[in-house]
Order: C-alpha cells, then structure tokens, then sequence
C-alpha cells in the first residue's frame, strides 16, 4: 500500500517540478516578453499532459480503471494545488496577483492538460489492445477455447 501512495507522491512532486521550473524560465528568461511566457507555458502544459499520457499507458495495462485512475486524480489535486498555491511563492510572486481571472484560468488549463493526457494515453493503450479489460478478456478467451466441449449423454 505505501508503495502506491510512494509512486502517487513522486508523481505529483514531478507534476509540480515541472511546474516550478517553468515558473522560474519565464522568471529569469522571459519576465518582460509576453508571447515568450506564454510558449513556455503552452510547453509545460504539453510536458505535464505527455507525463500523465504515459503513465495512463504504464499503470492501465497491469492495474483496472478504477484503481489507476483513482491514483491519478489523487496525483493531479495535489500537483494542482502545490502548483496554484506554493509554486508562485517559489518564484517570489503572489498567487492571487493576478487577479480571480488569472487564478481560475490556471486551474482550468491545468486540468485540461490532464485531463487530454490522461484520455490520449488510455486510448492509446485501449486501441492497441492492451489494457487491463483487454488483456482480461483475451485469457478468459483463450481459457474457454482450450477446454474441450463436454459430450452430453441422453
């Protein structure tokens, strides 16, 4: 059990690395360009959806729906809310300077980025026939194929 909640904690703490860093990129590279701040963002976002695309793909072929998935909401509100809340602190700044606009904004993107990658990795891993269902349907197939037919007598 704590090995799930270690590999959910390492998660999140990447989720919000990755955060951080962009936050101190645009900080110490980009303070006054507008344009720039925004590519760096869009990136992280990309960087933060492609993470948990390949972790939908890692844990839905050995785990079920429910379990993984479970895993990943826990990994994203706490990512979301060291991000919102402890990351601008980070970096110096307020997080509600921006206003309410800015700070729900934020949210929302962040749980758009993960949300797309968490679909885009599943279906993926459900396209190519690989994930837990699958897998389980394909020994329960193989299973009944393998016994013989009983022969019934009248």
């Amino acid at each position: 059990m704590s090995q799930r909640w270690r590999a959910v904690g390492v998660l999140a703490g990447t989720l919000f690395l990755v955060n951080v860093l962009a936050r101190l990129v645009i900080k110490l590279g980009f303070d006054e360009d507008d344009s720039a701040a925004d590519r760096v963002s869009w990136v992280m976002f990309l960087v933060i959806g492609l993470i948990l695309a390949v972790m939908a793909f890692r844990w839905g072929r050995d785990r079920p729906v429910a379990r993984w998935s479970t895993d990943l909401v826990v990994t994203v509100a706490v990512a979301l809310a060291l991000t919102v809340f402890v990351a601008p602190l980070l970096v110096g700044q307020n997080p509600f300077a921006g206003g309410a606009g800015l700070f729900f904004a934020q949210i929302w993107l962040y749980l758009a980025a993960t949300a797309a990658g968490v679909l885009v990795g599943y279906l993926v891993l459900t396209a190519l026939g690989r994930d837990h269902r699958s897998q389980q349907l394909k020994r329960y197939a193989q299973l009944k194929a393998a016994k013989p037919r009983r022969v019934v007598r009248r």
